[in-house]
C-alpha cells in the first residue's frame, strides 16, 4: 500500500492506536511519527491556538498551530511533545489526589483515587529454567485503610517444578485515559517491584498454614502462594502491598530495575540518644484480605535508653500488665482465598498491615505481610484470662515485631495481651544520623 494511503488511514487514529501502530514495523514506526499526524492530536488537547505578540505594533495576532512549519520539527517531535505534556498532567492530578494526608495513618486518604488516575494495576512474570516467560494479568483487588491486596488465580498456571523466578511488576498506561479502562494491547510501562526465586519453594518461603485444599507459603516481603496439596501446584497467588512508597515502586522503576529510595533527610529535633525515641504512634490491621479483625492506632509510644540491647530499640505497645490496654479481636483468624471453582479459609493466619509513624507523623517503618500464630506452651498468669496463649513473630532488616494472643474459649474470641516492637539500632540511626 502507498505511504500515502497508510498516512490517510494513520490521521484518523488516536494517539494510543498511533502508538500501537507505530510497534508493527520500521515503515509503520516512520510514518507513525509524522508530525503533521501528531500536531493535530497536540493541538486538539492542548491549546488549540497561541497568542502572538507583535513587537512592532500593539496589535496581537492568533496563529493556528496548524500553521507551524513542521519542516524545522525532527519526525516525531509533537509525538514527543504530547507524551511529555499528557505524563505531566497525570502527574499533576496524581500529586493534587495524594497531598491530604490522613492523621491516624500518615498516608494519603486518596491512594484509591491516585491509582485510578494513573490507571495503574499490577501483573506477575513467571519465568521457567529454559527462558519462556508466562504473564499473569487477571487479578482481584481489595483495598484497605492501609494496603491493597492483589490475588491472581487461573486454571493456566506451568508446572511450578519448571518455574525458576517470579517477578512483580506495577504497569501503567503511557498515556491514561479517564473515561475508559487501560488497553491491554496499547503502550504500557512496567516497573519491576520485586523479584523472588521459586526453586525449592517449600525450602525458601515460610509455611504459614494450610486446610484441606492448599498450603500457603510466604515469600517475604510481600508475596502468598499457595499450593494444591495433591498436585504440588500453584493455586493462587497474592500480593500484599503497602501504600507507603507504593507509587514510586509501582511506577518509578524500569522493566528490569527496581526504584531506588533517596535516602531521608533527618529533620532537626531534640532527639538524643541518652534520652531514646519518644512520641511514636502505630497503626495497625490485622486482616483476612475479605474481612478485618482489627484495625486501630496506638499513640504516645517511647522507649528509653535502657530499654536498648542487642542491636534494638524496644518500643512497647501492649503490655501484659495494663489490661486496660489490651485489645479483643473480631472474628476468629483465618485468610480466605478463592480460584475459578474453589474457596476456602485457611485458619490461624492472616495479613499485618503495620505503619509506624515517628514523632512527626512520617513513616518511619512499615509493612504489609501475611503472618501466622502458633500455639505457645507456656500457660496464662492473668487472673483476668483462661485460655491458650498463642504468639505471632515477624522480622526484617528493619525490626522485628512480637505480639502476644489469648484465646477465651467462652466468649470465642482472641485479645492482643503483649505487643512489643524492636527497632533495629541501625534503622534509627540512619533516620536520624544519631549514634545510638
Amino acid at each position: 500500500m502507498p505511504s500515502e494511503m497508510l498516512m490517510k488511514i494513520f490521521s484518523y487514529l488516536d494517539a494510543v492506536s498511533l502508538l500501537s501502530v507505530g510497534c508493527v514495523n520500521k515503515r509503520f514506526y516512520h510514518l507513525a511519527n509524522d508530525n503533521g499526524i501528531w500536531l493535530k492530536i497536540y493541538s486538539s488537547c492542548f491549546q488549540p491556538k497561541r497568542t502572538m505578540w507583535k513587537m512592532e505594533s500593539d496589535q496581537t495576532e492568533t496563529v493556528s498551530l496548524g500553521c507551524i512549519p513542521l519542516c524545522d520539527r525532527k519526525p516525531g517531535y509533537w509525538k514527543k511533545e504530547y507524551i511529555l505534556k499528557q505524563i505531566a498532567a497525570v502527574k499533576t492530578r496524581v500529586m493534587r489526589l495524594v497531598k491530604p494526608v490522613d492523621p491516624y495513618t500518615g498516608l494519603p486518604c486518596k491512594n484509591k483515587e491516585a491509582m485510578k488516575a494513573l490507571g495503574l494495576s499490577w501483573i506477575i512474570v513467571l519465568k521457567d529454567k529454559n527462558g519462556k516467560e508466562h504473564v499473569m494479568e487477571k487479578a482481584n483487588l481489595s483495598f484497605k485503610d492501609t494496603s491493597v491486596n492483589i490475588l491472581w488465580y487461573s486454571t493456566n498456571w506451568p508446572c511450578l517444578d519448571i518455574l525458576s523466578t517470579l517477578k512483580l511488576f506495577g504497569v501503567t498506561p503511557l498515556l491514561p485515559d479517564q473515561s475508559r479502562a487501560p488497553s491491554k494491547n496499547g503502550p504500557r510501562q512496567c516497573s519491576l517491584i520485586a523479584e523472588y526465586h521459586l526453586a525449592n519453594l517449600s525450602e525458601s518461603g515460610v509455611a504459614i498454614g494450610a486446610d484441606k485444599l492448599v498450603q500457603l507459603f510466604s515469600l517475604n516481603p510481600e508475596l502468598l502462594i499457595g499450593l494444591w496439596k495433591e498436585k504440588n501446584e500453584i493455586a493462587f497467588v497474592m500480593a500484599s502491598l503497602h501504600y507507603h512508597q507504593l507509587l514510586e515502586r509501582s511506577t518509578l522503576g524500569s522493566a528490569t530495575v527496581q526504584y531506588a529510595f533517596p535516602p531521608n533527610k533527618p529533620v532537626l529535633d531534640d532527639i538524643d540518644p541518652e534520652y531514646g525515641l519518644h512520641d511514636y504512634s502505630l497503626h495497625l490491621d490485622m486482616h483476612g484480605r475479605s474481612c478485618t479483625y482489627l484495625c486501630g492506632t496506638f499513640r504516645s509510644l517511647f522507649c528509653r535508653k535502657g530499654d536498648i540491647a542487642n542491636g534494638y530499640l524496644r518500643l512497647p505497645v501492649v503490655t501484659l500488665k495494663d489490661n486496660t490496654k489490651h485489645v479483643p479481636l473480631t472474628g476468629t483468624l483465618g485468610l480466605t482465598w478463592e480460584t475459578d471453582a474453589l474457596k476456602g479459609n485457611v485458619k490461624d493466619c492472616y495479613v499485618m498491615d503495620f505503619t509506624l509513624l515517628d514523632e512527626t507523623g512520617k513513616p518511619f517503618w512499615c509493612f504489609s505481610a501475611p503472618v501466622y500464630m502458633e500455639l505457645s506452651s507456656k500457660a496464662s498468669s492473668l487472673y483476668d484470662y483462661m485460655g491458650h496463649i498463642y504468639t505471632t513473630n515477624y522480622a526484617d532488616s528493619e525490626g522485628k515485631v512480637c505480639v502476644e494472643f489469648i484465646w477465651l474459649e467462652e466468649t470465642k474470641e482472641y485479645f492482643i495481651v503483649n505487643l512489643v516492637l524492636y527497632i533495629s539500632t541501625k534503622k534509627v540511626n540512619n533516620w536520624y544520623g544519631t549514634n545510638y
